[in-house]
């Protein structure tokens, strides 16, 4: 390596070192959601004074600040304090398939079947497959959150890989590329929707089609795995072997570079699991394979947004885990009783405890903020600065990446976002001769490229808890400094990417343009 790349390479261990210092510095995380809730009653208490001159995006009238110290707000959040938490969805998607899951690690079913996978799978390939599969679970709504991300770090630690950078490649996959899929999942229809909404703000006639972004989305779906291969192999792991001291995992030893054979009772414990998992696949099938199944939604599509099966994804995990892991832990003899199988439901909701704590307190913060409509100034601001600069087409579209990039920091969902940001961003590039499958797509990259550093997003804090089972000193600094070479590296490769593509003149997706009209 040259004197150059030597000193870039120092420099940025620097400064990831620095990122992790301070951020671990930063109070606990429930005490930080706790003094962002006392910002947001603050600043909607002294914003809302002021006549901010923009319409509100979602009804059309005066956008105003909502005083969230006053009688009426105050009331309002207590009143609904004990919904807001019980409500707020990524609580039960995380602890109802963390049930099934608990069980088929308790029973050893998930350790014995990851160790058999190893066997035959190449240790320089665990990380592109991981990456891929957490871009593949995008499909599965949020199941790659409680699914892909603590099976990376099982995969990696059971390779002799360090677990955390298992975390990381796998979290990129499933939340840093979750614009990038081969597979059509429901946020294709849901943003198709929105951004259909907002041209008809300028033209009733616009009609765009649910896959419009399909081709770029899967084709980016390369890119994702290429990108976070090299930053997890050449830059995360590296940086976490001489930093990250693993800790004792269930009160034992770091793992090495050696695996244990399958007995034959773990042998037959798979072979068991393995025909229980097909018989419920099977049925899943027969049940779902009739015009007039009942797991169809109105249009008659499995895949639709409404459709039962859709919403049934994490009860589905659910039961994919519980019955398999029953299952083997009957034949390979690591249960004899049902209260065993009742333990390991148990334990993996011991886990969670800290988890619901600081969830409770990121409901709340979450609800007030959306309350003052703090997030939707910030939107219709950045949209207007951004307009008003009047820079070329191709830099306005680098600068709807950033501006929701910025916007994601603060605000997580996409579909919620895309709402405040598409009756903006898509009639404006329309006025510029941009289609709205194009700014849909600038959108996406985005949405998805910050998604891994802010610990505002929902399942942070679930990463590291995560984390925290193999270094138990991971604070909110330590998941910042590892996620944020993927989210440099991707949102500068992804605009490059997608200003390439559309240089090139490649299809969107079905029906896609990138000009209007």
């Amino acid at each position: 390596m040259t004197d150059s790349g030597n000193l870039l390479s120092r420099w940025s261990q620097s400064a990831l070192a620095t990122v992790e210092r301070v951020g671990n510095k930063l109070p606990d995380p429930v005490l930080l959601f706790v003094g962002l809730l006392g910002i947001v009653w603050v600043l909607s208490f002294v914003l809302s004074f002021f006549d901010w001159g923009v319409v509100d995006p979602r009804n059309g009238e005066p956008l105003l600040v909502v005083n969230q110290l006053s009688g009426n707000a105050i009331a309002l959040f207590f009143s609904s304090m004990v919904t807001t938490f019980a409500h707020f969805h990524p609580i039960g998607v995380v602890l109802v398939a963390m049930l099934g899951i608990g069980v088929a690690e308790h029973t050893g079913l998930i350790n014995a079947g990851l160790r058999g996978m190893l066997s035959f799978t190449a240790r320089w390939l665990l990380t592109p497959m991981l990456i891929f599969v957490g871009i593949v679970s995008h499909t599965a709504a949020d199941a790659g959150y409680v699914l892909v991300i603590p099976i990376g770090g099982i995969i990696f630690y059971a390779a002799g890989r360090h677990p955390l950078a298992g975390i990381a490649a796998a979290f990129a996959g499933v939340s840093g590329g979750f614009s990038a899929n081969v597979i059509p999942s429901a946020i294709d229809p849901m943003l198709q929707g929105i951004s259909q909404s907002g041209a008809h703000i300028l033209d009733t006639t616009v009609s765009l089609n649910p896959l419009n972004n399909f081709f770029f989305t899967a084709s980016s779906s390369i890119l994702i795995i290429l990108a976070g291969w090299w930053v997890t192999d050449k830059i995360v792991e590296p940086r976490l072997q001489k930093t990250s001291k693993l800790d004792e995992v269930d009160g034992e030893a770091p793992a090495d570079n050696t695996m244990e054979a399958l007995s034959d009772k773990e042998r037959r414990g798979l072979r068991v699991a393995g025909l229980v998992m097909l018989i419920a696949v099977a049925a899943l099938v027969a049940s779902a394979w009739p015009a007039d199944s009942a797991w169809r939604g109105p249009t008659g599509s499995l895949t639709e947004i409404g459709a039962p099966l859709m919403g049934s994804i994490v009860a589905l995990i659910f039961v994919f885990f519980l019955l398999p892991g029953i299952a083997y832990g009957y034949a390979a003899g690591t249960v004899t009783t049902t209260k065993e199988i009742v333990d390991g439901m148990t334990k993996s909701m011991q886990t969670m405890a800290y988890y619901l704590v600081i969830m409770f307190f990121i409901a709340l913060f979450i609800f007030a903020f959306s309350q003052s409509n703090l997030g939707v100034l910030l939107a219709v601001k950045g949209a207007a600065a951004l307009k008003a600069a009047g820079f070329p087409i191709a830099v306005t579209i680098i600068g709807i990446i950033l501006v929701t990039g910025l916007l994601n920091l603060f605000v997580g969902s996409a579909s919620a976002k895309w709402a405040l940001m598409a009756p903006i961003f898509v009639p404006m590039l329309m006025e510029l001769g941009i289609s709205p499958d194009l700014t849909q797509a600038a959108y996406r990259v985005g949405d998805s490229t910050t998604n891994i550093i802010t610990p505002l997003m929902p399942y942070f804090p679930l990463v590291i808890v995560y984390c925290q089972r193999y270094i138990k000193s991971t604070g909110i600094g330590t998941v910042t400094a590892m996620m944020l070479p993927y989210s440099a590296v991707f949102i500068v490769l992804w605009t490059i990417f997608l200003l390439s593509y559309w240089s090139l003149g490649f299809p969107l997706g079905l029906q896609s343009s990138y000009t209007y009209p």
